[in-house]
């Protein structure tokens, strides 16, 4: 069907720049955005004049509320950067959402969960990798830090474990399964803060700032607060506000948390969901 190519080669060459600009320079410009939302809004109005059929738009405006609700629940819970939430709305608005199961919006984005997940781990080993030395270092640093806690986790995990050995055999996976998990997250935790201590963290003189990046510690002149990692996303006017403070020399360079690039995950899922589907949908033999 024409309507739905063309809405496929707009999505995969929007995902593609967003993805070359995301491992790039971390940023995915407003520009790119804003155009995937318009093309899709656009598209949508002429396909329902064409077609004279509202469900065109009306899928369309679906996708958009859905996909605004969703990546601002992202971002305010600070996994979604403010490039990485316009992209899904817009892509929402192109894509659109039927109501139903087994809808390509829904697909995709259970399908970014499990990508969103591959690809932060495989992307975090890579930093990891590069960064060795001062991850070895933070790593043992927050080992050592968190001594008490290892020893909370390990008690409760054999603890679990003993319940387990006399639980009925339809408990034992579960407490088997809720052991594992308890064990290995506070080590994830402890990995997690070493990748982003070590490697996710840089100084950038204020007028390298762009408008979203995550402060990663409060900046004060004198007792004002300026920015800090509470704004989740510096605004424009915190810019221009330390751009004027450093020209006075009371500031010199700001410590900003650098993101994980998630646009590739968008990319890998996008492609999984138009060649094989929804997986967990599938499986769970809902669609």
């Amino acid at each position: 069907m024409i309507i739905q190519s063309i809405i496929t080669i707009t999505a995969l060459a929007v995902l593609l720049i967003g993805t070359y600009c995301d491992i790039r320079w971390r940023e995915v410009p407003d520009w790119l955005n804003f155009s995937i939302l318009f093309a899709g809004i656009g598209f949508r109005i002429i396909f329902t004049i064409v077609e004279n059929d509202w469900n065109y738009l009306l899928y369309g405006l679906y996708g958009f509320i859905a996909m605004f609700i969703i990546a601002l629940v992202m971002f305010y819970a600070g996994q979604w950067g403010g490039g990485d939430s316009k992209m899904v709305i817009g892509l929402g608005a192109l894509i659109g959402l039927p109501l139903s199961l087994d809808a390509f919006l829904i697909g995709f984005l259970i399908n970014t969960i499990i990508f969103g997940a591959l690809f932060s781990l495989i992307f975090s080993a890579y930093l990891c990798t590069k960064h060795w030395k001062k991850f070895k270092e933070e790593f043992v640093r927050m080992m050592e830090q968190k001594r008490r806690y290892r020893h909370y986790v390990w008690a409760a995990t054999i603890t679990l474990l003993i319940i387990t050995i006399f639980s009925p055999t339809q408990a034992k996976i579960i407490l088997a399964v809720s052991a594992g998990l308890l064990f290995s997250s506070l080590y994830i935790f402890i990995y997690l803060k070493a990748v982003e201590k070590s490697a996710m963290l840089k100084y950038v003189k204020p007028e390298e700032l762009t408008e979203g990046d995550w402060i990663a510690e409060p900046v004060y002149v004198g007792k004002k607060y300026i920015a800090g990692p509470k704004d989740l996303g510096i605004e424009m006017s915190q810019i221009k506000k330390l751009i004027n403070y450093k020209k006075k020399k009371k500031i010199d360079k700001i410590l900003i948390k650098v993101g994980i690039p998630f646009v590739p995950s968008f990319l890998l899922a996008y492609i999984a969901t138009y060649l094989w589907g929804d997986f967990v949908l599938q499986f769970l033999g809902l669609i």
